[in-house]
């Protein structure tokens, strides 16, 4: 059985020119290898079946590399349904940006200075929807801690190894920002009853924008794809004749941690540690930040959970967060709070932790991996 990279497919596969990845500091390394984030395998067929016809496209937007394949359809409608999909993609990023211009932006702005502002009803929905998934994790999904993001240094295109003051941390976390901060009134107006908080919607726009591209699909009559926004991944119909094949990457090596299959409709997130993240004196700080404690994450590598139901994009973005954050001795809780039945984490020492209904998934690559089941 011979296994392809998704991103490296070539009979149809283009790749869009005004938009490659950039250097961006000390994770210019994740940048490159974005594409390996998380490997889609497309399985070769037996001689007597003939594959079927395959466009892929990528892009970079929402500071990742986004991979869109579609099956089954001529290149010229596969290609103006690409083109609508990152149309989409490069709005809501101009849309939801936490620290360059937009709508969120100026929010962000509004609220620090004890103004209410009015939003667009799209923002106003999301962030309605956002406050219910934050209380349902117990404020572990926390899109206001971007005071918090922007002093540990990524909310930046290009980041340093530096540590923020300690005090300006005890600060921002003995605020206690939180979503249901955030005041909902008539006509689409939103203030907050604190002014440090600070929206960042960085871990929920790729899941929104993975149900909008599946509803843009199926709108231009496509029924069979795979959407990858840097390592979010959502499924539609299948690839020909057999479902969508993918693999985990492995957090600390190349290749794949385990592989499973992608039904109609279901959607995979990972959080890593090494997504971006930068290095001083021996330990690792990545950008996913506890906001009980103000400090990235620590003894947890990677966190993948498998969703499914209309919203299974943005769920797969916004609640591998709170698996993540609450680490090893509370990532069971956390999930079943979420109510996400099929998640794995991986600790610091390597050994995977996973729920019986994900390790029935699964197919791991090393089968001397070290589980530890919880049901």
């Amino acid at each position: 059985m011979r296994i392809q990279n998704f991103t490296t497919e070539t009979p149809r596969h283009r790749e869009s020119q005004n938009q490659q990845p950039q250097k961006t500091g000390l994770n210019f390394h994740c940048a490159l290898t974005l594409r390996w984030w998380i490997l889609v395998l497309l399985f070769s067929l037996s001689a007597c079946s003939k594959p079927a016809p395959t466009y892929q496209e990528q892009s970079y937007i929402f500071g990742t590399l986004v991979e869109i394949s579609i099956v089954g359809e001529s290149d010229e409608h596969a290609r103006l349904a690409t083109r609508a999909v990152l149309q989409e993609f490069q709005r809501l990023h101009n849309l939801l940006h936490a620290w360059k211009p937009s709508e969120l932006s100026a929010l962000n702005t509004a609220i620090a200075q004890e103004k209410s502002l009015t939003v667009a009803p799209e923002i106003f929905a999301l962030l309605q929807d956002a406050t219910q998934v934050s209380t349902q994790s117990d404020g572990l999904f926390n899109p206001t801690i971007g005071g918090l993001i922007q002093s540990w240094g990524f909310q930046a295109d290009e980041f340093k190894a530096v540590l923020p003051a300690q005090a300006h941390l005890q600060k921002l976390v003995a605020a206690k920002p939180q979503m249901t901060d955030l005041i909902f009134s008539a006509g689409n107006k939103i203030s907050s009853r604190n002014p440090t908080v600070q929206l960042d919607l960085g871990g929920y726009a790729k899941g929104y924008a993975l149900d909008r591209a599946a509803d843009i699909l199926k709108q231009e009559g496509i029924h069979n794809a795979l959407i990858n926004i840097g390592g979010n991944v959502l499924a539609l119909g299948k690839h020909g004749d057999r479902e969508w094949r993918i693999g985990i990457q492995h957090p600390r090596k190349p290749g794949p941690l385990a592989t499973l299959t992608l039904h109609d409709g279901e959607a995979i997130g990972t959080s890593g540690d090494y997504q971006r993240f930068f290095e001083l004196n021996g330990q690792r700080y990545c950008h996913l930040i506890d906001p009980r404690t103000g400090f990235p994450v620590q003894g947890v590598q990677a966190v993948t959970i498998l969703t499914r139901g209309k919203t299974a994009g943005l769920l797969s973005d916004a609640s591998s967060k709170p698996l993540f954050i609450a680490g090893v001795a509370g990532w069971r809780t956390a999930a079943q709070q979420m109510k996400i039945s099929e998640a794995l984490l991986i600790d610091q020492q390597g050994i995977v932790h996973l729920t019986t209904a994900m390790q029935n998934r699964l197919e791991f690559a090393d089968k001397s991996t070290v589980l530890e089941n919880q049901p």
